[in-house]
């Protein structure tokens, strides 16, 4: 917890005899300063230090955006389908693997199946080589109350459904808990963030490095649309794909959400793996 708050052991006071500190102590030290902290009715400004982990955030997101040539496209895609599809098999689902039925699962198998569709976006740029990824290791974006992690699902195309939304459970409690090993955060082909959990509609994602691609999911909002040449009502959510302009062309960027959106929109093309 010191290392984690960027705090001063030599300031904290301890009750033992022997001088140890426990984590008590620590606690009670971040709780005293915080309220020290708090400003007067006079004051304007609140200096406080960034965390280890912000600093780090903070150093990754602008290296990625020194470094790569980062563009983004948009798409959206019509929710309706997998929405029934969830609706219908929510209990069978809890039933028999014990967590809930959520969306993350279906896109975490539309982009798998992406990327084995679009090799180049599941690659990424190693000194003057590119190399090419023959596995599928999806990074989920969690938003802790320190910070942005992103956990990795390892061999994401060898689970299924229920094994999916597990490991989301379970890498999401080890996050808020402060809990993740660097295996649990290491490894990553391509990343996946759902800006929607917070009633985000729309935003440009920045990628992962070293990774070359990032999906941005959003909130779904109920809009008219045009089907077969008449308006209806559906439940439509925006996608955002940020790409390494180095390594992906704007073909592939196209194609690659088209692929997404054509998945998602018809989910038993998922459940079949075609």
């Amino acid at each position: 917890m010191i290392e984690e708050n960027n705090l001063d052991a030599n300031k904290i006071k301890t009750q033992r005899a022997d001088g140890r500190l426990t984590k008590e102590d620590v606690q009670n030290y971040i709780s005293s300063s915080a309220n020290s902290k708090s400003p007067s009715s006079g004051e304007r400004e609140e200096v406080v230090r960034m965390s280890k982990i912000r600093r780090t955030i903070a150093t990754r997101l602008k290296e990625a955006q020194n470094t790569a040539a980062i563009l983004t496209t948009f798409n959206e895609v019509d929710m309706t389908e997998i929405m029934k599809v969830r609706e219908l098999k929510k209990d069978d689902f809890m039933d028999r693997y014990g967590v809930k039925l959520g969306f993350m699962s279906f896109f975490v198998k539309a982009v798998v199946m992406s990327l084995q569709e679009f090799p180049a976006v599941n690659a990424e740029i190693r000194d003057e080589n590119i190399v090419y990824k023959n596995h599928f290791d999806i990074g989920i974006a969690v938003g802790t109350e320190k910070g942005l992690v992103v956990p990795v699902l390892k061999n994401a195309d060898e689970m299924t459904f229920g094994d999916i939304e597990k490991q989301i459970v379970e890498l999401s409690s080890k996050a808020k808990k402060g809990t993740l090993t660097m295996d649990d955060l290491s490894g990553g082909t391509f990343t996946i963030s759902n800006g929607g959990v917070y009633g985000s509609m729309l935003s440009t994602p920045i990628i992962n490095r070293p990774q070359s691609g990032i999906l941005g999911m959003h909130n779904i909002l109920k809009r008219a649309v045009v089907v077969e040449d008449e308006i209806v009502i559906r439940p439509m959510m925006y996608l955002a794909f940020s790409y390494d302009h180095r390594i992906i062309d704007g073909k592939e960027s196209v194609g690659f959400l088209i692929k997404i959106k054509e998945l998602l929109e018809n989910p038993s093309a998922i459940v079949l793996g075609i």
